[in-house]
């Protein structure tokens, strides 16, 4: 899918509003999710580094752009998720807009500091809360998962097992689910045109000293059929970039990367217009591949510090912590369960 609906821009080229538009084609989608997944580290769990898992999360990774049409509020609260658009120094919107550096703890916070100045929210997206969000349910799946794992091993009641091995396999399926939903929103970020007001075209409230296109047939042209016709994933993986994973602080990482991309914004508007995405021009072949395997290293690293912040965690009612019942001293069965 395309951050626009590709049959109407072809048919009338008319401009649609940031919210209509959605990152990268099945294609980009699904290979950033399986270029992750085959690269995780043996520090992950076996069911995890499996070719049926990097599939599963590749076409996991394609469903928040195929969650549209569920009608209101529906549509409008999760297709603002996919993008966030900022002017070149990192600000939403407007000179006026929150930094991308610093933002609040809060979604709610962040759309405050829109409206106070003067931006409708959905306009702006919130595409560093959705990964954000992603990451964190990730990070509780792991917590859950390693506990059921540690019990399953140590218990000796035939019953419980029984039950910590269902609640294990349920909980599988929900880690791959989400790691789909977080490979997803890591995927658009690592696509320039959705961190930027520029985002289908030049935008044409702007300056454009370079006389780039303003064309809405852009976001589409990039992300859709040329991924799929030029770009694979043994060049992905080849481009992946080394693990990033000390010093990890959740939102100054997202702040960063989406500053990277959006730093490509300007490159890519200078390819295009230099005929960069014409056929099978190498220049926009590499251009592609960079980005998406930025996606996939960004994804493989979020995945391995999910697992490490899981070991801190403590989940369940009444809370046991992930740390103890792998140590073998905290019994976790009513944690688990669930006591009511």
């Amino acid at each position: 899918m395309k951050r626009l609906i590709a049959a109407a821009v072809a048919l009338t080229l008319i401009a649609l509003p940031a919210a209509d538009v959605a990152a990268w084609g099945a294609s980009g989608h699904r290979m950033v999710g399986q270029a992750a997944m085959r690269a995780l580290p043996e520090e992950l769990p076996a069911f995890l580094r499996t070719q049926e898992a990097a599939a599963q999360v590749g076409e996991l990774s394609r469903e928040p752009d195929r969650w549209k049409g569920g009608g209101q509020p529906h549509d409008r609260e999760r297709d603002t998720a996919h993008f966030v658009d900022m002017i070149a120094d990192g600000r939403v919107m407007t000179e006026a807009g929150p930094d991308i550096r610093a933002l609040p703890e809060l979604k709610s916070e962040y759309d405050a500091q829109l409206l106070a100045a003067g931006i409708k929210v959905n306009d702006a997206g919130y595409l560093p809360y959705a990964i954000m969000d992603a990451w964190q349910q990730v990070v509780q799946d792991f917590a859950y998962w390693r506990i059921l794992a540690a019990a399953e091993a140590r218990e000796t009641d035939l019953a419980r097992q029984a039950w910590y091995r269902e609640d294990r396999l349920r909980r599988e399926a929900l880690i791959l689910r989400d790691i789909g939903m977080l490979s997803h929103y890591i995927g658009d970020g690592a696509q320039p045109l959705h961190t930027t007001i520029h985002y289908n075209g030049w935008d044409r409230d702007t300056d454009n000293p370079e006389d780039f296109t303003r064309s809405r047939r852009t976001h589409g042209m990039f992300e859709g059929d040329f991924v799929r016709d030029r770009v694979n994933l043994q060049g992905i993986e080849a481009a992946m970039t080394a693990p990033r994973l000390d010093g990890f602080e959740l939102r100054a990482r997202m702040a960063d990367y989406l500053l990277v991309s959006l730093g490509e914004v300007v490159p890519f508007y200078r390819l295009e217009k230099a005929g960069g995405f014409v056929e099978a021009d190498p220049r926009g072949v590499n251009f592609a591949t960079v980005r998406l395997a930025a996606g996939a290293s960004e994804l493989r690293d979020l995945i391995v510090l999910a697992w490490r912040e899981a070991g801190t965690r403590s989940v369940g009612w009444p809370n046991v912590k992930v740390s103890e019942v792998e140590a073998g001293t905290a019994d976790p069965w009513l944690a688990m369960i669930g006591q009511d």
